[in-house]
């Protein structure tokens, strides 16, 4: 069971990497180009899609994350997989309390401090779940020798 609360732990974060580093480096910094006028149409579409992306894989982080803690891999040291949980918890208060309000306040219209504060304040969790993925893959790494 250890195998496959790890192994759906460590693909929920992969993939919570790879979307994250996507709209950090591509969504994010692009709304500006937009144009005001389609602006608001268009952060509606992009938090109506992009929701069903990362909330399924964000709910199994948080749940196989807590597990690990509970049931470690391979009677890994504990420490390990705390880091794993502190980090994911660190993106879930990112999220809730930095970028969900700037994406309300972006749902009104497009507005460049609320833009800038959202690029910047994005580095909190794309560098957690980059942590969070190379956390993993040493614990693979360290497994597999």
């Amino acid at each position: 069971m250890e195998k496959q609360i790890f192994l759906l732990n460590l693909f929920s974060v992969i993939f919570l990497t790879g979307v994250i580093w996507l709209v950090q480096l591509v969504q994010y910094p692009h709304f500006s180009q937009i144009g005001a006028e389609s602006f608001p149409k268009f952060h509606a579409s992009h938090s109506f899609w992009i929701a069903p992306v990362v909330a399924p894989p964000m709910i199994i982080e948080l749940i196989t994350s807590i597990f690990l803690i509970i049931y470690p891999l391979n009677n890994e040291d504990s420490k390990l997989f705390w880091a794993g949980l502190i980090l994911t918890l660190l993106v879930w208060l990112s999220t809730f309390f930095l970028q969900v309000p700037m994406h309300e306040k972006l749902s009104q219209g497009f507005d460049a401090e609320a833009q800038k504060f959202l690029v910047n304040s994005n580095w909190i969790r794309t560098i957690a779940w980059s942590l969070h993925s190379f956390l993993l893959i040493y614990l693979v790494w360290k497994n597999l020798k």
